[in-house]
Order: structure tokens, then sequence, then C-alpha cells
């Protein structure tokens, strides 16, 4: 069966339109700029907060929303002290996790505002206030996906990315790192002291962070010009200096790969994320247990890493469209250990990736964009991941190597520190590329599963000479894909390469000694054998 163009398109449209997630967005205005103070202590989990938020009016409204979760029954979450609005007087409350500002006068398109919001609590969760490995306390952001609001008020979505300052007061014994450029350090009263880093270029909330904990630190390399820090637990050390130090090299990979870095600095930091590693701007949290000594860190890091172009700087408009983060960066980790460590090693990740795809696909029949979806945490799935990196492969093999790589760069240029959706990916590469890739991102996106491939040869009965071979779809609905094959006959190797797009597809081969069929041999397609 082959779909017009038209339908697709028009099924396409039609998919995408309900491919909203269910957070309401606030369209009339825009967050420019955060300004948080936070201070923290040693004597209790309660943080005094304040909130200094710039926002540019963009429409009319009489209500301005914010995220904040509230004080729960077992006391955590936060309570609001004071709402402060620059141009006027104001009502507001703080309930059902939002903060709600009624100014008394509406704000005019194109002006801008600042709203400064003075809270308190204990974080139910966002900031993790714990003790590390060594009994030591720390305080680390965990805001992915939107557990900002835990203990910062914030618009707690991708879509409205902002600048971001953070000015951590800490007991005087932390080292404080966090998004940005290191502004200020001063000392304060009481054995405290004030530590502030700003970051100008916009962000999206899920990967703003700051850290506190007793850090040593080390300067792994300035690639580019651009410092790369090691910050691990003092009782790490010297494991935690060894296992990071290579984050210089996929971090110089990327920059001459996709183009430049967009953040002043680039720190590795071992934390109590919840995550293996958490991806934050200029800032990556990996979990303790990744400083080993063994030198075993550097595909993880090689991901989050890539995490900084395309995550963070291009950053999904929509949850539904995680895989442009998650998939990417998995992705450029695998082209990273090809170009390191050679290409055996990149299709041993490629094939355990489709091994995990295909038993993945067993359990669950969704499709990579699920709009079915409403617990964020679900989209960390084989496939955001694995099936969204096999996606970007098979893109890669369908256009060439050349055009792929001229369309990765092109489209974080154009999209460099703001939003994209799925269609903007596919509309770069369809004008690098000049072809039409509507049917190609809805068969592998959109739709679920993947060909379920029945081989079978026979000798031609016309010819003795001959062996025909008939590839046939089993999977319910039809892919279009191209499919090589390497064919062992008695007189040595023959190499096909098949365009597969009806139920069965059949191709002849000049020869009766067929001894065994190899589909693709070079580890390009999504597929599953079958043997009925």
């Amino acid at each position: 069966m082959k779909a017009s163009i038209t339908a697709i398109l028009l099924l396409v449209s039609a998919l995408q339109a309900l491919s909203t997630d269910r957070y309401r967005r606030e369209t009339f205005m825009d967050v420019l700029k955060y300004s948080f103070t936070v201070e923290v202590s040693d004597t209790s989990d309660i943080i005094y907060g304040k909130a200094r938020i710039r926002v540019l009016f963009t429409g009319s409204a009489d209500t301005l929303l914010f995220d904040l979760r509230n004080r729960d029954a077992a006391g955590k979450g936060m309570v609001t002290d004071s709402i402060m609005y620059e141009a006027g007087g104001i009502t507001w409350h703080h309930s059902n996790n939002k903060i709600s500002v009624i100014p008394a006068r509406r704000p005019q398109p194109g002006t801008e505002g600042i709203i400064t919001i003075v809270y308190h609590g204990i974080p139910a969760d966002g900031l993790i206030i714990s003790r590390n490995r060594f009994r030591a306390r720390t305080f680390f952001s965990d805001n992915w996906p939107d557990r900002a609001s835990n203990y910062l008020p914030c618009i707690d979505h991708p879509y409205d990315k902002a600048a971001v300052e953070f000015a951590v007061i800490a007991p005087f014994h932390y080292e404080v790192v966090g998004s940005g450029r290191l502004a200020e350090e001063s000392h304060l009263d009481h054995g405290r002291k004030l530590t502030r880093w700003v970051e100008e270029v916009p962000l999206a909330t899920k990967v703003m962070a700051f850290g506190a904990a007793d850090f040593d630190l080390d300067l792994a390399g300035s690639p580019d010009s651009i410092p790369v820090w090691t910050y691990v637990f003092p009782g790490n050390r010297k494991e935690g200096y060894n296992d990071y130090s290579v984050a210089v090299k996929p971090f110089s990979f990327f920059i001459r790969l996709l183009g430049p870095y967009s953040y002043e600095k680039l720190a590795n930091v071992q934390s109590k994320t919840i995550f293996g590693g958490l991806e934050n701007a200029g800032c990556i949290f990996y979990s303790e247990r990744s400083v080993t000594g063994l030198g075993k860190a550097e595909g993880l890091m090689a991901h989050e890493i890539a995490h900084q172009w395309f995550g963070n700087s291009v950053t999904e408009n929509d949850w539904y469209h995680i895989w442009l983060s998650e998939g990417f960066a998995t992705y450029l980790a695998a082209v990273y250990m090809e170009k390191s460590y050679g290409r055996e090693r990149f299709e041993q990740i490629m094939r355990a990736d489709r091994d995990m795809i295909l038993r993945y696909s067993e359990k669950s029949a969704a499709p990579v964009i699920d709009t079915t979806i409403a617990d964020l945490m679900r989209l960390l799935s084989i496939n955001s991941y694995q099936k969204g990196s096999w996606v970007l492969h098979m893109l890669r093999n369908e256009i060439g190597d050349d055009v792929f790589w001229k369309g990765m760069r092109l489209y974080y240029a154009r999209f460099r520190n703001r939003n994209a959706l799925t269609d903007d990916f596919r509309e770069v590469m369809e004008e690098v590329s000049g072809r039409n890739l509507t049917q190609f991102f809805r068969q592998w996106l959109y739709s679920s599963g993947q060909p379920v491939l029945l081989i079978k040869r026979r000798n031609d009965p016309g010819r003795n000479d001959q062996t025909e071979i008939t590839i046939e779809q089993r999977q319910p609905g039809l892919f279009g894909f191209p499919l090589e094959l390497r064919i062992k006959t008695g007189k040595g190797d023959i190499d096909e390469k098949i365009m597969v797009t009806d139920r069965v597809t059949t191709i002849t081969i000049p020869s009766a000694e067929v001894r065994e069929i190899i589909p693709d041999p070079g580890v390009r397609l999504l597929f599953r054998m079958t043997d009925k």
C-alpha cells in the first residue's frame, strides 16, 4: 500500500496538532530572566528564597501564573511570604501549586515588568538535600523534567527559556557551582558566604542548576578557550580527577562536529542527582557512583555533553518531542565512540540498542512521539533514547553522510538557544537533502513498531542457475526502507541494496549456490527477523 503525499501530509499535520503536552502555556508573557536567591544551612532543611522575575508582556491578561509547589500534609513544600510588582498594586494567592498574581492595572503588550516573590519551606523534591557517600551534607538542583517548581517560582516547562542567576547563601565551608559564569563570591556574617552564578543565555528550567558541597576542583582543559572543570568530593579527589578528565575529548569533538558551544564553561560535577547524569547547562551533575577510578565514565559523559547542543541549546518546545534531546544525545555519544574506538565499537553499540528496542516493542506498541503520556518521567524510555538514536542513524544512511552532518549543523545554528519541534528538524533535513522526508518521519516517529521481515530463497523454477529471494513484511502496517543483503554463494559474496515498499519484494540472484543470506550487514536498519 502506498499513500499519496497529500494524504501523508494531512496525517502528519493532524498528528502534529494533537502532539501538544498538557501544560497550560502563558502565551501573553515571556520570562526574560530569573534572579534567584536561595539560602541554605547546616542546621535545617528549610530554605529561604527570593525570586526576581523579569517578564516581557506579549499580550494582555488579568492574571500572571507561576509554578511553585504548596506545602503538603507532611510539611514539605513552599510558603509564599510576600509578592511585589514594581508597576503597581497587586493581589495574589498561592494554591494548587500555582502562584496567581493579579495586577491592579492590566499590563500592556510590549512592556516589561518585574515580579518579586519571597518564600520559604522544605523542598519536597527538585533540590536534593542529602549526604554523600562520605556522609557530608550536600545540596543539588535536580530539576528535570518539571521538578524545579518544588523550590523555585517559575514557568516550569521548556517552552519558555530565560536567563538565570543563582545567588546562593551557604555556610562558608561549601563550594557552590552553578549554571553560567562565577560573578561573585563574598564573605557574609555568621560564617556564611554568598556565591553568585550568572547565565545570560536563555535556558529551560529543567537545566538551570546549582550545587553546594565540599568540593575539590580541577581544570581538566580549555578547548576552544572554554574551561572544562571537574568538581568532585574530596574523598574521591584522585579517582574523580582521573575519571572526569576524559570530558575534554567529547567536548572538543562536538565543537568540531556541530558548531560553537553556547555557554561560558563546562563543569562536570559529582553529585547526588537521582539520575545517572543530568545535563544541566554548562554544569552537568553525575551520580556520585560514576566516580570509580576505573575510567568507565566516558560514554556517560559523552551523552551528557552532547546534550549541551541538543536539549540545552536547542530545546524541545513540547515534551512529546523529547527524542530531539535524548535520541540526539544517545546517537552523538555513539558517533563519538566510533570516532574514538572505531567502526566495530559503533556497530556493537547500535546492535545492542536495536536489541533493546525490539525487546521494548514487545511490551509497548507506542510510537516515539507518544501523545498519551501524562507522567513525564515515562518519557525516559527506550523509545526516546535508543529508538530516537536509531531514527537519526537511518536518516543518516537515507540521505548520505555529508548531507546529514550538514543538516545537523544547520539545525543547530538555526535553533541555537531557541526551541524546536520535530517538524523544524524535518524541514531542515529536507532543505539540505532536497528530498521530501515526510514519510520517513511519519513511519519511524509517529507510527509504532518496526519492520518484521521473513526472508526466503528458492531456486528459480524456470532456470537452474538463478535463485529467487523474497522479502516479506510481516508487521501489520507497511514501511518503506532500503535493505542491504549480503548473499554468500559458492563463487563469492554478492551485495544487494533493495528498496522495500511492498508487502512482498522479490529479487533474483544469478547463482544457484546461495549458502547464506545476511540481512543488513552494515547495521543500518531497525528491523526484526522472523521465520514464520
